[in-house]
């Protein structure tokens, strides 16, 4: 969990925008139903019908969640999750995988303990990799076997010319707009990878696939390019539509697209606090960190808006609802900040809340 002044300086960032975002997705659709079947809770319905269990995995006794973060499954099912950990408790893990019914295998990464974040798997030939970044005081992302095995590890780009002296070399917990925090991650055809400066310099830079930085597109603004808070990347190929890149702008509440060379296309409207984003057949994913998960069609139409508790949230006891688990609701999210599907559909969603949550939302559609 994050000092006392990190804590407090998130919520603040967080609290400032809720009003604003809150006003912004008040005229979004609303595709939100709830049910209760043989005492199982049903979010959605026709083709986007999901079976919700909160705290689907637990941990053994030894370990505890502090603020989980970010999720991942690799091709065999098993399911992947980072929390930030605590800086002062240098030993605990911060990554923990779990099988396909939730039962806990192993745990490494105490390396990103204080600062665990993004969390990302690719096969590359026949063997399936992590990528890993984590912010906060440790500002630095690294490639990984599945056991935790580390490939290499890598600092801020300094040769992209955005960063302060040292950057790379004296990581340290300063923020600010000439910082490194990345987030998150996106992989390219040629086997680069795109990676989100979200929390730093606001951002995307790209590596080839040998780590190597080549260049970076956006910045701090308002949007049409630029941005507050690019947390989320993702490379959206669904079927019918040219490959982009799509970026999770997450204080301008919105999504914005690109061509794979970095050009502005489009923004999409309508969000709070969107976090991250994940594509499975025609649907596209976005985890809100206000109280919900959205699913799009491949023309980008909302078609199911799951968990929605953005009223509750955002409302003036938002901030203890977050810290009091006896006041979240079965089938109700408080706030999303990563999801990923499951080979069948299921979706995986993990929770920025300190005592962590991640939750399955098994497909019934």
């Amino acid at each position: 969990m994050k000092s006392h002044r990190s804590r407090s300086i998130s919520r603040r960032k967080f609290m400032q925008t809720a009003a604003a975002g809150a006003a912004a997705i008040v005229a979004a659709p609303a595709i939100v139903t709830a049910s209760k079947t043989n005492a199982k809770t049903i979010l959605g319905e026709g083709d986007y019908k999901y079976e919700v269990v909160h705290e689907w995995p637990q941990l053994p006794q030894e370990f505890t969640w502090q603020t989980t973060h970010n999720v991942a499954v690799d091709k065999s099912g098993n399911v992947y999750v980072i929390h930030e950990g605590r800086k002062e408790l240098a030993d605990h893990p911060s990554i923990f995988v779990f099988d396909s019914d939730g039962k806990y295998i192993r745990s490494f990464g105490k390396q990103f303990q204080g600062g665990g974040h993004g969390i990302e798997i690719r096969q590359e030939g026949g063997q399936e990799f992590l990528y890993v970044c984590a912010y906060q005081h440790l500002k630095t992302f690294a490639k990984m076997d599945l056991k935790g095995e580390t490939v290499w590890q890598k600092f801020a780009p300094m040769e992209s010319e955005k960063y302060a002296p040292n950057e790379d070399t004296k990581p340290s917990g300063a923020w600010g707009r000439d910082r490194f925090m990345p987030t998150n991650f996106a992989f390219l055809d040629d086997g680069g990878f795109l990676l989100a400066d979200g929390y730093g310099a606001f951002y995307i830079h790209r590596y080839d696939k040998n780590g190597k930085w080549i260049s970076c597109f956006g910045g701090e603004g308002k949007g049409e390019g630029k941005f507050n808070t690019p947390h989320g990347v993702w490379i959206d190929r669904r079927a019918g539509r040219t490959p982009s890149i799509v970026v999770c702008d997450r204080a301008n509440h919105t999504l914005q697209y690109f061509t794979m060379e970095g050009k502005y296309l489009e923004t999409l409207t309508g969000y709070g606090l969107p976090a991250n984003a994940e594509t499975w057949k025609d649907l596209l994913v976005v985890p809100e960190l206000f109280a919900r998960l959205t699913l799009l069609n491949a023309k980008n139409e909302v078609v199911a808006r799951l968990g929605d508790d953005v009223a509750r949230v955002t409302g003036k006891d938002g901030g203890a609802i977050r810290g009091d688990k006896t006041q979240w609701q079965d089938g109700k999210f408080v706030h999303p900040h990563d999801a990923c599907f499951a080979p069948d559909g299921s979706i995986f969603v993990a929770e920025w809340v300190g005592t962590g949550r991640i939750s399955k939302l098994k497909r019934l559609g």
